[in-house]
């Protein structure tokens, strides 16, 4: 299914994110207003009281001393137990960790082997200085290759194919918004499936980690973020290599692989700073970690993931849960308590303004046209009531020629044909040994 309305995929894309208010400020929906945890006059957060306050919520000794993440999660992922938190529900910007909603929405939606035939149209307004893959418009590419093309160099190229074909931008993120609401990650709003910093887009530890968790229970999603390396198509008979960016998965830049790490998926841009969430397996248990903006670059969010899942393993083995990730469409009521934001991180972050609520969409039921029209009643409500200001930047330069270097990506095809060099994982990246060029 193609998109074919005459507007421009940025205007579907800007009307899209008008469409789907920002769950924060916006009344509980059918699905929304489900979550899990206690509810006390309203002011409960999903998963329990204790997530929805700010600083370190555990019941245990021997947290690791040197965590400096805005925000972090440890949770069992088959119990649903979250052990400790650090402002679990914090609103920050997600990076590309954002692409595992959006593989956990689209993946089951294609068969594996699928080919589809990428056009000039399915690469269009790509954000610039984005993290590619390698993507050519006119190579006929299997859906297994695309998806590898998502998880090992989270390649925004290949998103924008996937959600084309899904039927659209602006449908892929309303049925991502949907699913979100589901899962009961309401600390999330989508604006655009690849995770990039574009304005109000939005998530937090809590809700990365439902993703994660959700996500894993699709066979696919978990033999994807887990696949270290593949041959990607190059033209023709041509193929080349390209690895996965999960530093704890392969041992890369000084890092030892983490024994028995499942994935999951990292991001990263010069605005939102580093991401991740990881999921290990050790003794039959499996832990899920999520990390986002560590106050040092490079390998931090590695290690701090790492010091926490080996916490989880040893001295978390003790402890009582301070909260539980919710079931997806679990009973119960609540919204979530976020921590406000300290002034001197609000470039990293997108504050939610008081404002009416805009028609929230059903998953992909209405199509695009119903789409437009939400989002220009949205649009006009809000100018009328005048309450609803712009969603600080989750990155200062969300339009053209001011962007953020995006997550990563991997060597140019050796035809070339490319229209933008790929970006890296880190800034560190730019001397990978697989020679990657990117856009500083």
């Amino acid at each position: 299914m193609r998109e074919s309305s005459p507007l421009s995929r940025r205007a579907l894309l800007g009307l899209a994110a008008a469409a789907v208010p920002l769950t924060a400020s916006a009344p509980a929906s059918a699905a929304g207003a489900r979550s899990a945890g206690a509810r006390s006059a309203g002011t409960s957060a999903v998963g329990g009281e204790r997530l929805g306050l700010g600083g370190v919520q555990v019941r245990a000794a021997g947290l690791p001393k040197k965590l400096t993440a805005q925000a972090w999660l440890v949770a069992d992922r088959d119990t649903g137990e979250v052990l400790a938190s650090y402002n679990a529900h914090r609103r920050l910007a997600p990076a590309s960790t954002l692409k595992m909603l959006f593989a956990d929405t689209v993946l089951p939606r294609f068969a594996p082997g699928q080919r589809y035939r990428v056009t000039e149209a399915d690469l269009a307004d790509i954000p610039s200085g984005s993290s590619l893959v390698g993507v050519q418009a006119g190579t006929t590419y299997t859906v297994e290759q695309l998806w590898q093309g998502v998880f090992l160099r989270s390649g925004n190229d290949a998103v924008h194919v996937l959600a084309h074909m899904n039927g659209g931008i602006a449908r892929t993120v309303a049925e991502m918004q949907a699913r979100a609401e589901y899962l009961h990650a309401l600390d999330t709003h989508v604006v655009s499936p690849d995770g990039f910093d574009h304005r109000g887009q939005i998530s937090s530890a809590y809700d990365l980690t439902l993703f994660a968790r959700a996500g894993l229970r699709n066979p696919d999603f978990r033999r994807h973020c887990g696949t270290r390396t593949a041959d990607f198509p190059a033209g023709g008979r041509k193929t080349f290599q390209i690895q996965n960016t999960d530093r704890l998965l392969t041992g890369a830049w000084g890092l030892r692989p983490y024994p028995g790490l499942l994935g999951v998926k990292n991001g990263y841009t010069s605005h939102a700073g580093n991401t991740f969430t990881g999921a290990a397996t050790r003794g039959g248990r499996t832990l899920l970690v999520t990390v986002m903006h560590p106050a040092e670059g490079s390998n931090a969010v590695y290690e701090q993931t790492a010091a926490l899942l080996d916490w989880g393993f040893g001295a978390g083995r003790a402890a009582r849960p301070v909260g539980l990730l919710a079931a997806p469409g679990a009973a119960g009521a609540g919204r979530p308590t976020v921590s406000p934001l300290p002034a001197e991180h609000s470039a990293h972050a997108s504050a939610t303004p008081p404002g009416p609520s805009a028609l929230r969409l059903a998953e992909g039921a209405a199509g695009t046209a119903a789409l437009l029209g939400a989002g220009a009643w949205a649009v006009l409500r809000r100018r009328r009531a005048g309450t609803a200001g712009a969603p600080a930047e989750a990155a200062r330069g969300g339009r053209r020629g001011d962007r953020a270097a995006d997550t990563s990506t991997g060597p140019v095809p050796p035809q070339g044909g490319r229209r933008r060099a790929p970006a890296p994982e880190n800034p560190a990246d730019a001397a990978s040994p697989q020679g990657g060029r990117h856009r500083r």
